[in-house]
C-alpha cells in the first residue's frame, strides 16, 4: 500500500496573461537539478494566432525554484525555428547526460495536426541557458520521448512513443552507440521496420491509449517511469486520462519487471478537473532525492503546472509482485461468524458486524438475514477478538418502526449496516433503515453502556430517523468526540462520502441538512463507483484514521484507508492508492455478494487494529492491521 500527496502549493505554475507567449496554458513540466536550483521545462501557450493556430503556438518556457515548488523568472528557452516545428514545441523532457543538457520535445510541423506533422525532436543546452542546436529525431509519428540519465549495457538508450494518434499507441525502447545516431533518419528507418521488438506494452485493454510520461528514475529494483494510461481512448466507454507507474528492468529495459495495479493519479482536483481541456492529469517529470521521496511533475487539465509525491519504498512494494505484502493479516479462524439454521432471524446470513472494545471486551452488533430478506442485529463477544466466547440466541435489535418495517412482501428490509460509536456512557447506534419501497435512510439510537453490557436489549432509545425523506443516504457514523464543540456525523449520499456538523443529538425536531463533501469515488480506480466508511474513525496522534469501503465498476468491493484532519477531520490528510483488504478467499468471493468485503467496525488493542467485515455478505471474518506500519503508509516520514 502507499499514497501520493498533492503539492499544498499546487497549482506550481499557472498562465500568465501579462506573457503572451504563456497566457493560455503553462503545463506538462520537466524538472532538473543544476547545483541547488531546480530548473523546470514546461509548455507554454500563447493567444490564439489566426495567422498560425487558432489554438495558440506552444513554446517550451523555463523558470527556477530553490525549493521545487516555488518557480520565479520565467521565460521562453525553445521556440519554433525549424520548418518541422514551426508550428509549436511541446511537452519537454530534459536530461543531462555526459555533460550536456538533451531536451527531447514534440515538434509539430504542419496544420492541420495530424499524424504525417507531429514528431520528436531535441534542444542540446551545454549549460541550461542557452541553445547550441535542434535537431529533428523521428521521421513518423512520435512524440513523448526520452533519454535514460546514463548508459545502459554500454548504450545510450532512449525511450519513445511511437504512433500516438492511431491505435495501438506504442512505447518503444531504443539504443545507440552515439549521440549523433539518435538524429541519424537512417538509424530511425532501420529501427522502425523492427518496432515490434523495441515495443513495450503496458496495455490493459484495446480501446486504451499510453504515453510516456517522465524520464525514467534509476532505483536499486530497476528503472521506473512514470505514464500516461488513458482509458478506453479510441472508444469503448468512458475516457479516463490516469498516471501510472512502470518498473523496467535495470539491464534490459524493454522487459516490464514491476507494474502498478493501476492508476496512482486521476482528475479530482479542482485544477485538474477544469482548464483548457478538462479532466486530464498528464505525468511528464519526476526527481527522486536519497532519502526515497519522489516528486512527479505533471500537467492538470493542459492549463497549469502541479506535483505529488510519493515514498519509493511503499510505491516499489505494491509494483513488485515478489515484495507485495498484505498489510491485513486474516484470521485463519475466519471466518468468525455464520448462520445458523437453527435461528430463523439469522439462517440465511450473517455479515456487516460493528465493534467496540468495553472494559477488555469487544462487543460485536452484526447484521443478519432469514428467509424473509429481514435485516435485524444480532450479537456476540469476544476477549481475544477472534474467538467467539458468546451469542446471543435472539436479535438484540429488530425493526420497530414504520419507516423499516417490511413493505413489499420478500423484499430485502429493516436495519441494515449498524456503526456503533462510545461518547461517555452512552452507545449511540447508527444503521440503515429500509422498508424495501422508500430510499434507503440513516437511522440513530442509542443506549446506556450498563444496559448493553448486561445484554438488557429492550432498552434501546426509540429510533429516529436523521437523514431526510426521498434521499438515499446511509452508511452514517458519529465521531467518538466533539469537534470545535459540535458533533461530526459522517454519512453517504451516493456516490460521495460527507459530513455533517451538529450542536445536539436531537432529530426530533430536524434532520441532517448538510453533506459538507469529504471526498468521492476515483475514475478508474479501485473504488470507481462509490464509497462509505467502515466504522467510525479512530483518534490517532497524527489524524483520525479512517477505514472506508470502495467499490469498482465491476461491483467488487474492497477496503482502503485515509487519514482525517485531527482538529478539522473534513480535510483529507491522505488516501491510500492501493487497497488493505480485497476478496481474495472463497468465503470472500462466493455468497450472496460476489467478491465483497464489507466493514462496520474495528478495534484498535496496542499496535493491532482488528477490522471486522461482512464477506460476500453471508459471513463475518476479521483481520488484523498493524497500526504503526498502517501510519507510516499513510504519513511517511519524507513526504511530511
Amino acid at each position: 500500500m502507499y499514497v501520493v500527496r498533492r503539492s499544498e502549493h499546487n497549482p506550481l505554475i499557472a498562465p500568465a496573461d501579462e506573457r503572451h507567449w504563456e497566457a493560455r496554458g503553462t503545463f506538462n513540466p520537466s524538472p532538473i537539478k543544476k547545483g541547488t536550483i531546480t530548473h523546470l521545462l514546461y509548455r507554454a501557450q500563447g493567444r490564439p494566432d489566426a495567422l498560425m493556430t487558432p489554438a495558440g503556438i506552444s513554446t517550451i518556457g523555463k523558470a527556477l525554484s530553490l525549493d521545487g515548488e516555488h518557480f520565479q523568472s520565467r521565460r521562453q528557452f525553445i521556440v519554433p525555428t525549424e520548418p518541422w516545428d514551426k508550428y509549436g514545441c511541446e511537452d519537454p523532457r530534459v536530461t543531462f547526460f555526459e555533460g550536456k543538457y538533451y531536451i527531447f520535445y514534440t515538434a509539430l510541423g504542419g496544420m492541420p495536426f495530424g499524424p504525417q506533422n507531429i514528431k520528436v525532436a531535441c534542444a542540446v543546452s551545454k549549460d541550461l541557458e542557452t541553445i547550441e542546436s535542434k535537431h529533428l529525431i523521428t521521421s513518423f509519428n512520435a512524440k513523448a520521448a526520452a533519454l535514460f540519465p546514463e548508459r545502459v549495457n554500454g548504450k545510450i538508450t532512449f525511450i519513445l512513443t511511437a504512433h500516438t494518434d492511431e491505435p495501438p499507441a506504442r512505447i518503444a525502447i531504443a539504443q545507440c552507440d552515439r549521440i549523433e545516431e539518435l538524429w541519424d533518419l537512417s538509424f530511425w528507418e532501420k529501427w522502425h521496420s523492427e518496432i515490434s521488438e523495441h515495443s513495450i506494452n503496458p496495455l490493459r485493454f484495446e480501446h486504451d491509449h499510453v504515453e510516456v510520461g517522465s524520464v525514467p528514475l534509476k532505483t536499486p529494483e530497476g528503472w521506473l517511469l512514470f505514464y500516461s494510461y488513458i482509458h478506453n481512448y479510441f472508444g469503448g466507454g468512458e475516457r479516463v486520462f490516469g498516471i501510472e507507474a512502470l518498473l523496467l528492468d535495470l539491464k534490459e529495459p524493454r522487459q516490464i519487471v514491476g507494474r502498478t495495479k493501476g492508476p496512482i493519479i486521476v482528475p479530482q482536483e479542482i485544477y485538474e478537473r477544469y482548464g483548457a481541456v478538462p479532466n486530464i492529469v498528464f505525468p511528464s517529470g519526476a526527481t527522486l532525492d536519497k532519502n526515497g521521496r519522489i516528486d512527479l511533475y505533471y500537467g492538470a487539465a493542459d492549463t497549469v503546472c502541479a506535483k505529488a509525491s510519493l515514498n519509493l519504498r511503499d510505491l516499489l512494494s505494491a509494483m513488485i509482485p515478489e515484495r507485495r505484502v498484505d498489510l491485513a493479516c486474516r484470521a485463519k479462524e475466519n471466518p468468525i461468524l455464520g448462520p445458523i439454521g437453527g435461528h430463523k432471524w439469522e439462517s440465511k446470513a450473517v455479515f456487516n458486524a460493528a465493534a467496540v472494545d468495553i472494559d477488555g471486551e469487544i462487543h460485536l452488533l452484526y447484521r443478519a438475514q432469514g428467509e424473509d430478506n429481514t435485516s435485524v442485529l444480532g450479537y456476540a463477544s469476544s476477549r481475544n477478538g477472534i474467538k467467539i466466547n458468546y451469542r446471543h440466541n435472539e436479535p438484540a435489535y429488530i425493526p420497530r418502526e414504520e419507516f423499516e418495517l417490511q413493505k413489499v412482501p420478500g423484499a430485502s428490509s429493516g436495519c441494515e449496516d449498524p456503526r456503533l460509536t462510545r461518547i461517555g456512557n452512552t452507545l449511540y447506534l447508527c444503521y440503515t433503515a429500509f422498508d424495501g419501497k422508500n430510499p434507503w435512510r440513516a437511522a440513530l439510537t442509542s443506549i446506556s453502556i450498563k444496559d448493553f453490557v448486561a445484554r438488557r436489549f429492550d432498552k434501546w432509545e426509540r429510533p429516529v430517523l436523521i437523514t431526510p425523506d426521498l434521499v438515499q443516504d446511509k452508511d452514517a457514523c458519529l465521531f467518538p468526540e466533539k469537534i470545535s464543540g459540535q458533533y461530526m456525523l459522517l454519512h453517504r449520499i451516493d456516490p460521495q462520502l460527507c459530513a455533517d456538523y451538529l450542536d445536539v443529538l436531537d432529530f426530533k425536531k430536524s434532520r441532517v441538512s448538510r453533506c459538507i463533501e469529504i471526498m468521492g469515488p476515483r475514475p478508474a480506480m479501485w473504488d470507481s463507483r462509490k464509497i462509505g466508511i467502515a466504522g467510525p474513525p479512530i483518534k490517532t496522534k497524527k489524524g483520525w484514521l479512517m477505514i472506508y469501503h470502495g467499490v469498482s465498476k465491476t461491483g467488487t468491493y474492497r477496503l482502503g484507508a485515509a487519514l482525517l484532519d485531527l482538529k478539522n477531520p473534513s480535510l483529507i490528510v491522505s488516501r491510500s492508492v492501493d487497497t488493505i483488504l480485497e476478496p481474495t478467499e472463497e468465503y470472500e468471493r462466493v455468497g450472496q455478494v460476489r467478491n465483497a468485503v464489507f466493514s462496520c467496525g474495528a478495534v484498535l488493542r496496542g499496535d493491532k487494529l482488528l477490522i471486522y467485515y461482512g464477506a460476500a455478505d453471508t459471513v463475518v471474518a476479521v483481520a488484523a492491521v498493524s497500526l504503526k506500519k498502517l501510519m507510516d503508509i499513510l504519513l511517511p516520514e519524507n513526504l511530511q
